[in-house]
């Protein structure tokens, strides 16, 4: 089933996810919850989910390193 001859494809996607999950989940949560008034918590929490967004796509683009495996098996030379 897993091939021990593959390579690890050098990602690394349990920052990205966090990052993201922080973004998208926590900060709009904290937000809803706390309920701020006014322009500020707003602006901070679009801030925030801003900057979080940004590192998580520097870090996919900085730790991926994906390589596809070759489909083609190779040839066995005739004798």
């Amino acid at each position: 089933m897993f091939e021990s001859q593959q390579k690890s494809t050098g990602t690394q996607y349990v920052i990205t996810v966090a990052l993201l999950a922080v973004a998208f989940i926590f900060v709009p949560a904290v937000l809803i919850v706390s309920r701020p008034f006014g322009y500020f918590g707003i602006s901070l929490a679009i801030a925030c989910s801003t900057l979080c967004a940004a590192l998580a796509w520097f870090n996919w683009k900085n730790n991926t390193q994906v390589t596809i495996p070759s489909l083609e098996t190779p040839l066995e030379r005739s004798k």
